[in-house]
């Protein structure tokens, strides 16, 4: 009995560890179950751009914005960065974007970037172009992902897309973009005939005068209403530089906007003064007319952003049909 008993205990004792050691291999595999269905999803994506793909971790919430442009496109779809290259004209920033850009921290400007005061800020994304940023990309790299476009363009449309997906807002960009395309669609529907009208553009400064083609900021907008151009402007490039008094007839048509380059010094103003009030000027069949209009330089020209651009287009409508 005594032998029976033990051999009793033995089966007893052997079959409550494989029940516990069953049990124990049970709830590990059900722990990684759980493991695997918690984690958190990837959010990390990537951005081929001009210099490379970035590998950006996660949707970023402090950007720095290195080109006027750029600045443009982030704001039009909600994005208030953390930093920005001051405006080409303003002080720092366009005074139609003045108001928005409250807070933002000034890193320099797009030729002369201030790579400390970047740094400082602890971005999680830096966009800006290769055309003025290609020798310090590497610095940036370094401080956070960076993402920089081929070149900036009179079709700033490019770009803007590229910067969408670079924030990870691709489906706002995409109705920034709808918005706008919708309102040239419309306007020059509105526009109808006037669209005939020949347009020339000018630009003044103080060491340059230039009269701009197609492939320019304003060049862009105006061919995509569908504008005629004067003659000798209706070119596929970006502009006539360093233009002298003899070439004052090439700037007529029968509607020109011209803007004026403005620093601050006063210099670009005493250029457009004399040049405006040189006699061949004066004698232009456009302003005799007396449709000639001085518009905004950092508008339709030096800003380059979607913002500017549908500023464009609210003066266009203004002056043909109001």
């Amino acid at each position: 009995m005594k032998a029976l008993r033990s051999l009793f205990l033995l089966f007893t004792v052997l079959a409550v560890i494989t029940l516990v050691a069953c049990g124990s291999g049970e709830t590990d595999e059900g722990t990684n179950n759980n493991d695997t269905n918690t984690e958190t999803e990837d959010t990390s994506y990537t951005v081929d751009h001009s210099m490379g793909t970035a590998e950006i971790p996660d949707t970023p919430q402090k950007i720095v914005v290195l080109t006027n442009e750029g600045t443009e496109a982030l704001l039009a779809m909600g994005i208030k960065p953390v930093g920005a290259v001051q405006s080409w004209l303003g002080d720092p920033w366009y005074e139609h974007i003045a108001e928005d850009m409250e807070g933002v921290e000034v890193v320099g400007t797009e030729s002369a970037v201030n790579l400390e005061a970047i740094a400082a800020l602890k971005p999680d994304l830096i966009i800006g172009t290769k055309q003025r940023q290609e020798e310090i990309y590497e610095q940036l790299n370094k401080i956070a992902p960076t993402v920089l476009s081929e070149a900036l363009r009179g079709d700033w449309k490019e770009n803007f897309e590229l910067y969408a997906k670079a924030a990870n807002v691709e489906e706002k960009g995409q109705e920034v973009l709808g918005e706008y395309n919708q309102r040239i669609e419309e306007l020059s529907t509105e526009l109808g005939d006037q669209l005939e009208k020949k347009i020339s553009v000018v630009r003044f400064t103080a060491g340059d005068i230039r009269i701009y083609h197609k492939d320019s900021f304003s060049g862009i907008i105006l061919d995509q209403l569908g504008f005629a151009r004067a003659e000798g402007q209706d070119v596929d490039d970006f502009a006539e530089r360093n233009v002298t008094k003899e070439r004052i007839p090439a700037m007529d048509g029968d509607v020109m906007f011209y803007f004026t380059y403005e620093t601050g010094d006063g210099e670009a103003s005493k250029v457009e003064e004399d040049w405006v009030n040189d006699p061949l000027f004066q004698k232009l069949e456009v302003v005799q007319n007396g449709n000639a209009h001085k518009v905004s330089d950092a508008i339709w020209n030096t800003a380059g952003g979607v913002i500017a651009a549908n500023l464009v287009l609210d003066e266009i409508e203004s002056i043909f049909l109001k």
